[in-house]
């Protein structure tokens, strides 16, 4: 029998029989590691220790230890063991596809009735069932014809259609879990016993259209979580309590910010208060813009189809787009982008090189389609505003211009408490437009600001727009959850395709290139990633509802006006409260609808022209005269551009 090399971590190296298992390489080493060994790492990819290996390969044996392929294993497992429990409990139901996703793993099924919550418990004690039993996990390679003979005989056509779905005519690896089978690439656990038994949890159900497809059957998704050990997983319950707490739906409702309307579905209803605070994002952004050097402009939100078919969304983008048509048979777009409006207001007029950079800016109103089960909150809108501005500049200009954005977006980031922030670069996808020298041009220009920054970054190879590659800005928030924000685009392509130009020093008509850039990005998503960021306790300047005065006494009631005016007259949102409820029902009261600063005025305040303080989350009151908590409040509502 042929023999092969295979070479471990250390760099040692040994021959083995070709077709050698990882189980009896690692048998071969220790017995001890026979017993711990759960997988292998064969030239990078993940191994079932039960594959044969046919030729010279690197080989890495993982144990428990190795958090990213136990992880993996453990998900895996437990999506077969579910659908197992599931089906051990409902012989009729259908099974479909279960893979490993961030957390955990989720598993579809044709149910006629819906999943309950005491189902959810039954499956739970099932699937700890198999796991005791320590059914063996084995696996084949079946020839297409006798899988889907297999899966017709046993009423599973989901799974016939899967086989009819994969591409080539290889053979198809089977799997058992004791006598339960699935069509499955692997690899898995040695037997149900190695998943640890207390270190998961179903988490909830939700409805699924086979293979995404709405024209499709509804399915029956259940979700479950599962990590090493039973503190990781307690870790991970505790940080969605804390996440729950955030929610920005609920402190939405709570604080009276917003809501939405089956009539708009992914479109904000904004209420005064929330209306207050957008605005206020808006007026932060244009301040530093225009420091920046922007100008700001308007662009319609419906266009003729002829702008979109020129600018490659109309070919690229459609999908995305809502359109329409007029009784003079014309077709429209709401408009998804701002960037083709500014390319006509751009060409108004001739350009030299002296007028670049020319950086022109819009909060404009964009419309794209999401499905409906993808929309949540203000995180995923249909309907949002972007602070979207577009730098026309020369090749020479260019890297200047990326490095200035990019450090106007970190600062602007850190005025919001943001320090902790993840570039991606995503790199040219297979549907584009332009040629390679543009995109070669435009991916080393990001390269290059990154690296002139000294930003460490990730490349996502193909995750770029069609039109060009882009940086995209991740925030980390209180709580560790990632939440991807600003972008640059560097676009050589749609100057060109909207014949662009500017005037050379040499007189020569050239075609500028366009910097695509948003900092917020929607102003939507940044609102509600500000409201979880600070579980709804917003810093002072920004705050919805800054200042309450309550009184405690009707004879406060002139008093109360009076502060509420000296308030407002300093630029505070300033409300009264003089309703006749006790003073700590209307403290409960604004405290749940998280307002910062609560003043309490009784008879001792008036005699003595002070309030009694309350800060939001404080128990300690104090009491201020009344000039100097003005002041100090006026001082606290300074936004923070404004105090550099």
């Amino acid at each position: 029998m042929a023999s092969i090399s295979l070479t471990f971590p250390d760099g040692n190296a040994r021959e083995y029989d070709a077709g050698v298992t990882p189980a009896e390489v690692a048998a071969s080493i220790a017995t001890s590691l026979a017993k711990k060994a759960i997988s292998a790492t064969v030239n990078d990819e993940h191994w079932d220790l039960q594959w044969p290996i046919i030729e010279d390969a690197s080989i890495a044996i993982n144990t428990m230890k190795d958090e990213a392929p136990a992880l993996e294993l453990i998900r895996h497992d437990l999506a077969h063991i579910m659908a197992r429990a599931v089906q051990a409990i409902w012989p009729d139901v259908q099974v479909t596809i279960g893979p490993v996703i961030e957390n955990g793993w989720y598993y579809d099924f044709d149910r006629a009735e819906p999943f309950t919550p005491e189902d959810l418990g039954a499956i739970e004690k099932k699937m700890k069932e198999i796991i005791n039993l320590r059914d063996p996990v084995r696996t084949e390679v079946w020839e297409r014809d006798r899988a889907v003979k297999f899966y017709e005989d046993n009423n599973e056509p989901y799974k016939v259609e899967l086989i009819d779905a994969i591409p080539g005519d290889e053979p198809l690896r089977m799997y058992w879990h004791g006598d339960w089978q699935d069509l499955c690439r692997g690899p898995h656990l040695q037997h149900t016993g190695q998943v640890p038994g207390d270190s998961w949890k179903l988490m909830s159900v939700a409805g699924a259209y086979w293979r995404g497809d709405s024209d499709r059957p509804m399915l029956q998704r259940i979700y479950g979580v599962a990590f090493q050990n039973k503190e990781k997983l307690k870790d991970y319950l505790a940080f969605l309590e804390e996440a729950e707490k955030r929610d920005h739906r609920r402190l939405g409702r709570e604080m009276n910010l917003f809501h939405f309307e089956e009539v708009a579905p992914g479109s904000v209803f904004w209420h005064p208060p929330g209306w207050r605070m957008f605005q206020n994002l808006i007026g932060y952004m244009r301040r530093r813009q225009e420091k920046a050097g922007y100008v700001e402009v308007n662009s319609p939100d419906i266009m003729d189809r002829a702008l979109w078919e020129t600018s490659g969304h109309w070919q690229n983008y459609r999908e995305n787009m809502f359109l329409a048509a007029t009784q003079d048979d014309r077709e429209y777009a709401l408009k998804p982008m701002n960037c083709p409006g500014h390319m006509l207001i751009y060409n108004q007029g001739i350009k030299s090189y002296r007028d670049l950079p020319l950086k022109i800016g819009e909060f404009g109103k964009v419309h794209r389609y999401e499905p409906s089960g993808a929309l949540h909150g203000l995180l995923r809108v249909r309907s949002f505003t972007q602070d979207d501005a577009h730098i026309y500049c020369t090749p020479e200009q260019l890297t200047e211009e990326c490095l200035k954005v990019n450090e106007l977006v970190l600062s602007i980031y850190k005025d919001f408490g943001f320090e902790d922030v993840h570039v991606k670069l995503s790199t040219r996808p297979e549907n584009r437009i332009g040629d390679d020298a543009s995109w070669d041009l435009s991916e080393d220009a990001l390269r290059t600001t990154l690296d002139q920054a000294g930003m460490k970054y990730t490349i996502f190879e193909g995750e770029g727009a069609f039109y060009g590659p882009k940086l995209e800005y991740v925030l980390r928030d209180a709580i560790g959850r990632d939440w991807q924000c600003g972008t640059l685009q560097v676009d050589f392509n749609l100057p060109e395709r909207f014949n662009t130009t500017y005037v050379s020093a040499t007189g020569e008509k050239l075609a500028p290139v366009m910097l695509h850039r948003a900092l917020f990005g929607s102003l939507e998503r940044f609102t509600g990633i500000l409201i979880e960021q600070h579980a709804g306790r917003l810093p002072f300047w920004l705050a919805p509802r800054q200042v309450v005065v309550a009184s405690i006494v009707s004879d406060a009631d002139d008093y109360v006006a009076e502060i509420v005016e000296a308030l407002k007259a300093k630029g505070l949102q300033a409300e009264a409260d003089t309703r006749n409820e006790k003073i700590n029902y209307k403290i409960r009261e604004h405290s749940v609808a998280k307002v910062p600063v609560i003043l309490a005025v009784g008879k001792k305040e008036v005699e003595d022209r002070t309030v009694t303080i309350r800060r939001l989350g404080e128990k300690q009151t104090e009491v201020v005269a009344l000039d100097e908590v003005v002041a100090q409040l006026s001082e606290e509502a300074i936004a923070p551009d404004l105090r550099r």
